[in-house]
């Protein structure tokens, strides 16, 4: 009973209430090879498009589905604009997380009346479907988070698409809804941050890394862990840490050209069919020294499944209070190393695997060390 209203009170107190991640937006050089990459690579279902077909004469936009995940890929038609100047700095990346409200105006005003820079005040969008009212702020470099109400609207995507129907849709690959996603920002920008997401936001640090967590023989950084009221949204902060030599967050930072967010945690509820489905599309992973795997079960205790399949595909495990999860991390799937993607079974634990950061990290500096970037 206590816990109940403790949970009631923590709901009312939740001045920006979210219900999840509606999407995430890439700016990209060319929207159209993007979507048919992370269909055929990903699994990702065609869903809705806009461009100049539709009355968006300026840009062109692709978006694909796969269970509750949407991503969205868009790309300038011409040049001498703020999104061509931000794919030539950047390079294909994470421009906005979407997140999906009861109500777009409310959030606007809650978040911008605590501090948060404007990025879109509310606006409707409406077409025969009904409407959708969006708005945004600004976050960490130039990523914005936007604020998506859309309970009056009964269409495929959003108002200004249509259908986008496609003969080539491969089988999807298992992966059900984003987990969390990571944002590298700059040295000391960390707290800053944790700062915005607490007074700006409302969400709570639920996790701390220092650089003795995450540290090797050469590198370290730190990382803090924000959540929302309900835990439907999560967003890690990391910063450089001092080192022997250049941490992963240092060369994202280096060729992203600033702050931005370097991955998105893609949920699936069989690791092992989800791994092996990209593996075959061709989609690459780090992998670890195969001696991780020699007192796994000594370390992390008892779990559901076979040893073998994991210490094949390189698969990572972890275990805290509440039960184990199970990770993974891609390459960057760029020319630059920046974005990447981890897919994460969590099998009742809401950490972050702790556990796996050393071997993960030493992982990573061996992709920098051949780029030459350690």
């Amino acid at each position: 009973m206590i816990n109940a209203e403790l949970n009631l009170a923590s709901a009312t107190l939740d001045f920006l209430p979210l219900e999840g991640t509606d999407y995430v937006e890439f700016y990209v050089g060319n929207a159209k090879q993007a979507a048919h990459f992370y269909k055929t690579a990903f699994g990702f279902q065609s869903l809705a498009y806009a461009g100049p077909e539709t009355g968006q004469k300026a840009v062109a936009s692709y978006a694909v589905r796969q269970h509750k995940l949407t991503f969205v890929f868009t790309t300038p038609l011409r040049p001498d604009n703020a999104m061509a100047d931000h794919i030539y700095r950047h390079g294909d990346g994470v421009k906005a997380l979407a997140l999906r409200v009861q109500d777009a105006r409310k959030a606007w005003k809650e978040t911008t009346d605590r501090g948060a820079i404007s990025w879109m005040e509310p606006i409707v969008k409406t077409d025969d479907y009904g409407e959708v009212v969006m708005s945004g702020i600004r976050t960490y470099g130039e990523t914005v988070h936007l604020f998506i109400e859309r309970k009056n609207y009964e269409g495929t995507f959003l108002p200004g698409y249509r259908a986008w129907e496609s003969v080539y849709n491969p089988a999807d690959t298992g992966l059900q809804y984003v987990d969390h996603c990571v944002g590298n920002v700059g040295w000391h920008q960390m707290d800053k941050w944790v700062h915005f997401y607490e007074e700006v936001m409302g969400f709570r640090n639920i996790l701390s890394f220092d650089d003795k967590d995450i540290s090797t023989e050469y590198s370290a950084l730190m990382s803090k862990v924000m959540s929302n009221g309900n835990g439907f949204v999560k967003f890690p902060i990391n910063e450089p840490a001092e080192g022997k030599k250049k941490s992963q967050v240092e060369e994202y930072l280096d060729y992203y050209n600033g702050e931005g967010c370097q991955h998105v945690a893609l949920a699936t509820n069989d690791i092992v069919a989800t791994v092996e489905a990209l593996q075959s599309r061709g989609v690459e992973f780090l992998k670890v020294p195969t001696t991780y795997y020699d007192d796994l079960l000594g370390r992390v205790g008892k779990i559901d499944e076979d040893l073998e399949p994991l210490r094949q595909l390189g698969i990572l495990v972890d275990r805290d209070d509440e039960g184990y999860l199970l990770q993974i991390f891609t390459k960057p799937v760029e020319d630059r190393p920046t974005l990447f993607f981890e897919i994460i079974q969590r099998k009742g634990a809401k950490s972050f695997g702790k556990g796996n950061f050393k071997a993960l990290f030493e992982a990573i500096e061996r992709e920098q060390e051949m780029r030459g970037n350690l």
